[in-house]
């Protein structure tokens, strides 16, 4: 029987060490995904015992969940680096500017997105009309050189 009762993390009493597949788990991530992040530098990657596995402790996980968020978010891993930094939470005005600045650029993905959408949506009513009997609306305007510019605006 455990001394220390077990309502941690999924689990996992709270003064464990993981091995790495108990992290992954732990934060809801494959294996892999530590890795990577390790190369990366945004987790730590703890020294390996002679003979031993590597542990890590219960923080990991929470950093490894904060990533997978920020990423939900629209973050790049470069972007959580920065956020990492900012992970106290006492810099909430450089943290609220970092947000601003993926809004305006998650703004302008929607604009595009929805210019795309509008296109299509026109090549599409296009070939239900069936105007153009031998020539494909859509490979038509795929194959013209600068059309799908020309008719986004």
């Amino acid at each position: 029987m455990h001394s220390v009762p077990w309502y941690g993390i999924k689990g996992v009493a709270l003064n464990e060490e993981l091995t790495i597949g108990r992290l992954a788990k732990a934060a809801g991530v494959n294996v892999e995904t530590i890795r990577y992040y390790q190369r990366r530098g945004l987790v730590d990657e703890p020294s390996k015992p002679l003979g031993g596995h590597r542990r890590y402790a219960q923080s990991a996980a929470s950093r490894v969940r904060f990533i997978k968020r920020a990423q939900q978010l629209g973050f790049t891993l470069d972007e959580v680096t920065g956020l990492l930094r900012l992970e106290d939470g006492q810099s909430c005005r450089e943290t609220r500017m970092l947000a601003e600045r993926k809004l305006a650029v998650i703004e302008v993905r929607i604009a595009d997105l929805n210019r795309m959408r509008r296109l299509l949506k026109g090549l599409i009513a296009e070939c239900v009309a069936g105007q153009r009997p031998r020539s494909c609306p859509i490979i038509a305007t795929l194959s013209a050189n600068s059309a799908i510019a020309d008719r986004s605006k």
